[in-house]
């Protein structure tokens, strides 16, 4: 493995000078300076001074006052800046400056107002959605959709589905990022950070479909949540809880806190989670004979609910070593010291004329306990034109199970005939280390060059041990059929390039990005081995042409790899009971997707009509797969020989009055799949829609009633040879501003019309079985924020990114 690391770096060696040459150009560089004083000319402390676009759109630069009232702002070019002096308690001041030298403002007087002492000014508005060449972006600063939090926003979200744990853009899992920063949790423990985390310091949120070359490969759709910057000083925080009343009750407090001054930012979010979670199931799996033919039905009630308590705190540290240099800490963890897992199966098996036959009882309890804690250590350097960014980032992941079964069976007479019962012990201990360093380059006020490399090496520890247990005497055998170990080692070599280009005709984005992939995987009982060796190209463009004011075509292409996720790739067989069993695949190969766009906006946004098409080489799907002579169903991992998607969508967005804004979407859509599982090639497609009608209303004189209701149908559709059937979603969020605005109050409700609960149907070849699933997913929520401190501060919180631990299960 040493020989084809070092092999592998001077097969990229030859891209350093290639990706890192670059021709620095110089423009002069402008300060403002002055000082704040007030009425009395007794200078002001801690006045917030803030550079922005001329038409006051963007914050570009800001600074604040030191004890002599006194600030300078440098390293400005010549242009027109609107300048923005704020302080509690004071008249903001605003005035427009056209700099071409260095300018001195001299004195500028601050006038009192006593209405602002205690009182803070948020303009509601309205979502804005815009559509660009390679993203959707849902504009929700300061409306009513902050209330909640980040998963109720995702939930809003346009062309975003959360269906339980699962988040997916057009039926592919994208990335999700916050402040162009990856979030690193597997689906579970990003749910909970999710849901746990606030909303209040959300300005946008970015639903990238074709992300450039400066993402990982990985990242074929990415959601970038935006939070608001802070270019002031102070210190603010809030504390919120969230009461949910689903089947049973759950709890969700946390805090933030938030400082800044000359020197530092400092950040840091903490949120408690107590749940318990319901989940009803009606599975039949019908067993066929040598001519799939129906010989027995199995139909299984399963009722499972889930115990958790769960720990994430996020933190952020900005060192402002001075104009040109910052260094950053950043770190995102996860604790869960509780988490028991319930499973009560009652399985009743009749024959093909429905008589009864026998029937089973499985109970399941399972305690686990993990943590995921990922730091991040960043240093950039700004050049008079052109930045140099460092990241160095590390994760280590444990988790640990123990769960015991216990089954009893009954014959014909519904007489009790024997029980056995089984322990399962599995571990599994990830370390993540990686490197990266970026460049970009502005070539002119148009244009931009980026370019990086990167380096990550991954390594995993598991294993299994199960146990038979003698109901008799209490003693435990090692079941070595069932039992193993699993030892991961990859490394990932990467560069890009990429250039944007934007005028008011067109814009361009190219990028390449070069991955080199390494990985073994050993089963040191089993002596299994796989190893996998690939150097790829990933490229991607975007271009969009304005036709004119209001109207613009655009196209883009990207190809992106989805590697399997490390569990995945594990060979464990872990059973729920004696007839279910989890198994992973150590032969799983990466998914690569070529991603074709064509679109048009039209009526300034109002319209925009789109059509897609997706090519998976490989697509990685996990199936059940019953046998019928063991009569067990085994859900695995597999490669799939073709998939194939491509649709239609319309999207339209406008306000129906001054105080209702309208969002609206329908895709219709087609899924092929193709597969060759031992008994010849199988295909299945369909047809599909996905449509979406959200409405956002602003009530009251000062606008501090809101409300937001979403409507979400998803069409029967194909998702791995597995029909789901059609389901309805639906929102309801209302908020109420309290106590000046310092305090909000929100009740939200979630699936309105009893919809949510889904259908899943399987058949083809000798594959017979259905199932319907009841999730708990029909709650009312009631919650309580209060903001303290300087409350008129933006946040700047942003969590820390590595694709490697999104593989994490």
């Amino acid at each position: 493995m040493q020989d084809k690391t070092l092999s592998n770096l001077k097969t990229l060696l030859y891209l350093i000078p290639f990706l890192m040459c670059s021709v620095l150009s110089y423009s002069q560089d402008f300060s403002v300076k002055g000082t704040i004083v007030d009425s009395n000319d007794t200078p002001i402390e801690f006045a917030n001074v803030i550079i922005m676009s001329e038409d006051g759109s963007e914050a570009l630069k800001g600074t604040s006052t030191d004890d002599k009232g006194f600030f300078e702002i440098k390293n400005l070019r010549a242009n027109t800046y609107l300048i923005n002096v704020r302080y509690l308690g004071y008249k903001e001041y605003r005035q427009i400056i056209n700099l071409e030298g260095h300018l001195d403002l001299k004195f500028i007087v601050l006038a009192e107002d006593s209405e602002q002492l205690d009182e803070v000014s948020i303009n509601v508005k309205k979502p804005v959605l815009t559509r660009e060449a390679d993203r959707l972006v849902f504009d929700i600063e300061n409306t009513a959709l902050v209330e909640g939090n980040m998963l109720q926003v995702l939930k809003s979200t346009p062309s975003v589905l959360v269906m339980g744990d699962d988040i997916s853009v057009k039926n592919s899992t994208p990335t999700i990022y916050i402040n162009n920063r990856k979030v690193h949790l597997s689906a579970d423990d990003l749910n909970q950070l999710l849901e746990g985390s606030s909303a209040n310091s959300i300005k946008s949120v970015e639903v990238i479909t074709n992300p450039s070359a400066n993402y990982d490969a990985e990242s074929g759709v990415v959601i970038n949540i935006i939070m608001t910057k802070n270019l002031i000083t102070g210190y603010r925080g809030s504390i919120f809880t969230n009461y949910t009343q689903g089947v049973f009750p759950r709890y969700n407090p946390g805090t933030s806190h938030f400082f800044k001054n000359k020197d530092i930012s400092f950040n840091v979010n903490y949120t408690y989670s107590k749940d318990k979670i319901n989940r009803d199931g009606d599975n039949t799996i019908n067993y066929l004979d040598a001519s799939n033919n129906l010989d027995e039905s199995w139909r299984s009630l399963i009722n499972r609910n889930t115990w958790s308590e769960t720990h994430n705190l996020n933190l952020n540290f900005d060192y402002f070593i001075d104009d040109h240099n910052t260094l950053s800490f950043s770190s995102t963890m996860l604790y869960l010291p509780y988490f028991k897992y319930k499973i009560a199966n009652a399985t009743n098996i009749t024959d093909v004329n429905g008589d009864f036959l026998s029937r089973f009882t499985a109970d399941n309890l399972s305690r686990d306990n993990k943590y995921n804690l990922g730091f991040d250590l960043d240093y950039s350097h700004q050049f008079k034109k052109g930045e140099l960014a460092f990241n160095a980032h590390v994760t280590t992941y444990n988790y640990e199970r123990n769960q015991r079964v216990l089954s009893e069976f009954f014959d014909e007479n519904n007489d009790f005939t024997t029980a056995s019962s089984f322990k399962t012990l599995a571990n599994q201990d990830t370390g993540i280390l990686a490197t990266k360093v970026d460049y970009s380059l502005p070539i002119n006020d148009n244009s931009n060059f980026q370019t990086g490399l990167k380096f990550s090496s991954i390594q995993t520890e598991s294993d299994i041990a199960q146990f038979d247990i003698n109901l008799n005497t209490g003693n435990e055998t090692l079941d070595a059929a069932n039992s193993d170990a699993f030892n991961y080692d990859e490394h990932i070599y990467a560069g890009y390039m990429n250039y944007d280009l934007n005028t008011d005709t067109f814009s361009l984005n190219a990028g390449l990005r070069v991955e080199q992939t390494n990985l073994e995987g050993k089963s040191p009982l089993t002596g299994l081995t796989n190893s996998q060796d690939y150097l790829e190209l990933f490229p991607n463009v975007s271009f969009q042409y304005n036709i004119k004011e209001g109207y613009s075509i655009y196209t883009n292409y990207k190809r992106s790899i989805a590697r399997p996720g490390y569990a995945e790739l594990n060979p464990f067989r872990f059973f729920i009971n004696e007839n279910f069993v989890v198994s992973g695949n150590p032969f799983l190969v990466p998914t690569f997707t070529d991603h074709y766009v064509l679109g048009s906006s039209l009526f300034n946004d109002v319209l925009t009509v789109e059509a897609y098409y997706k090519n998976y080489d490989g697509a990685i799907h996990e199936i059940p797969r019953q046998n019928n002579d063991t009569n067990i169903i085994e859900y695995i991992s597999v490669n799939f020989d073709k998939t194939v998607e491509f649709g239609f969508d319309f999207l339209t967005s406008f306000n129906v009055t001054d105080r209702w804004s309208v969002y609206a979407v329908t895709s219709f859509y087609n899924i092929e799949e193709q597969a060759d599982f031992g008994q010849g090639v199988v295909t299945n497609n369909q047809w599909s829609n996905y449509s979406v009608l959200q409405n956002d209303f602003n009530f009251l004189k000062d606008n501090s009633l809101n409300a937001n209701l979403i409507l979400t149908w998803v069409g029967k559709n194909l998702q791995g040879f597995q029909v789901v059937e059609n389901r309805l979603f639906s929102e309801f969020a209302i908020s109420k501003s309290l106590f000046k605005k310092k305090a909000t109050i929100s009740l939200s409700v979630s699936d309105l019309f009893n919809q949510h609960d889904f259908a899943v149907r399987t058949q083809y070849q000798n594959q017979f079985s259905k199932q319907f699933v009841d999730i708990d997913d029909r709650y009312v929520r009631l919650g309580f924020r209060y903001k303290f401190g300087n409350t008129k501060l933006q946040t700047n919180a942003r969590s820390i990114d590595l694709e490697e631990r999104d593989r994490i299960k």
